[in-house]
């Protein structure tokens, strides 16, 4: 009677646990993906299987496996394991995992992981309050971010630990990943009957997640009408008009406030100056129906056009003004149709970054290289009682009346300076002649 409690309480365990944390992997041999950085031979695998110890930074999206990673290597080095969460713990917490991870070291002299999920939203005080037992080496620090772990992780804490960059599953991985979870209920639950086609399905939802994958699965699972099969046997079966009904419309990557909000613009950006009319599209839309601000789009469209396009077609400048201006005015979704025409005509103009490189030059040989030179005399302000008693605007040649006399504009240590390369079929102006300061 015992035995048969144990049991039905570990069913209802099992019916509770999410299935993501029930087929959670345990071994290396387990987990999917990731072959670039786990493969024979590479580093990181060297690392586990000499069961040596590093703090380490797992960053990827959600659902690839960081925190599953640091479980197994920390498993597989047998080391104790305190998990923490960013958005639920402070300094106080850190200081009690310290102090644990002190009496274990004293007491049986194993190490102690502390692994901090999403570690991007600790403060610059949290990170500095565990920086130096990372350095004195009473805790190895292992954590997960969807963000770059460079612009959210202070400079101290980043030189001491390795940054691991986990890619997100393709297709083949999900659909094993999938399938495991298909045996996986079968097993503890009920039997299962899914198509080749919703398990596409399930896979190209998940986009990569791996925990998006297994939850739509199990919600599919527990939603699932029950039928007998050929055996008589009842069975859940999985069609894609259940999956359908269920997801309404696909998971989405794209974070307005992390790098996604960046590396989407980027994209966005590289597409038009490549030319690639399509490929801005597409990413255009991915911004809108993420949420993006239509207003950071505007911007990011005016910049490509005069950075990118710029002389060779001035009014796609002209034409990215005017979606900015009527973002504003329309808001969306109106504003997508202008936003849409602007990204197009800019994408198919065609290309030049006279002005960036120009302006660039000119700033970089004042910054850098030193050439900060006052304004020659012929060219300073006249108009004031006294001036040319100081030579101001002395031999100054009016160019609309004497549009014919060459003169010089830059100081005269620069007098050769180009900074404008001439664009095809562009007339280069006439050469400067040499008026010297009066």
């Amino acid at each position: 009677m015992h035995s048969n409690n144990l049991l039905n309480l570990l069913a209802e365990q099992n019916r509770q646990t999410p299935l993501p944390e029930l087929m959670r992997p345990k071994t290396l041999d387990d987990y999917l993906g990731q072959e670039e950085v786990l493969g024979m031979g590479t580093p990181l695998r060297n690392l586990i299987e000499t069961r040596q110890l590093i703090s380490l930074i797992f960053w990827g999206l959600p659902g690839v496996g960081k925190t599953t990673l640091a479980r197994i290597i920390a498993k597989g080095s047998a080391a104790e394991f305190i998990e923490l969460s960013a958005v639920n713990s402070g300094i106080k917490e850190l200081r009690e995992a310290v102090a644990q991870a002190e009496e274990t070291l004293k007491l049986s002299g194993a190490a102690t992981v502390v692994f901090i999920d999403e570690i991007h939203r600790y403060s610059k005080t949290q990170q500095d309050a565990i920086l130096p037992f990372v350095e004195n080496g009473t805790i190895i620090l292992m954590g997960a971010t969807t963000e770059n772990p460079s612009f959210q992780v202070i400079p101290a804490l980043l030189s001491r630990v390795l940054i691991v960059r986990l890619n997100a599953l393709n297709r083949e991985h999900m659909k094993t990943l999938i399938k495991r979870g298909v045996v996986f209920l079968g097993k503890i639950r009920q039997k299962l009957t899914i198509s080749l086609e919703a398990m596409g399905f399930i896979a190209d939802y998940a986009n990569g997640d791996g925990r998006s994958a297994l939850n739509l699965l199990e919600t599919a699972f527990k939603c699932a009408p029950i039928w007998k099969d050929e055996k008589g046997d009842d069975t859940r079966l999985i069609e894609m008009t259940l999956l359908e009904q269920l997801a309404q419309q696909n998971r989405l990557n794209y974070d307005r406030q992390g790098d996604e909000h960046f590396d989407h613009a980027s994209a966005y950006q590289k597409s038009m100056r490549g030319g690639d009319a399509d490929a801005a599209i597409y990413w255009l839309g991915k911004m809108l129906v993420g949420g993006e601000d239509p207003r950071f789009i505007a911007r990011r469209l005016m910049i490509t056009a005069s950075e990118d396009v710029g002389l060779a077609d001035p009014k796609a400048f002209q034409l990215a003004v005017a979606a900015a201006q009527a973002v504003e005015r329309l808001g969306l979704p109106e504003g997508r149709i202008p936003l849409a025409m602007a990204t197009i005509y800019t994408a198919n103009a065609p290309k030049s970054n006279a002005a960036i490189g120009a302006i660039d030059a000119a700033m970089a040989d004042i910054t850098r290289n030193g050439h900060n030179y006052p304004v020659p005399a012929h060219l300073r302000d006249a108009h004031y009682s006294g001036a040319k008693a100081y030579g101001h605007g002395v031999g100054y040649v009016y160019t609309h009346n004497h549009p014919e006399t060459p003169q010089t504009f830059l100081p005269a240590e620069l007098a050769e300076k180009r900074y404008v390369k001439p664009q095809p079929g562009q007339r280069v102006g006439k050469a400067r002649s040499q008026v010297q300061d009066s």
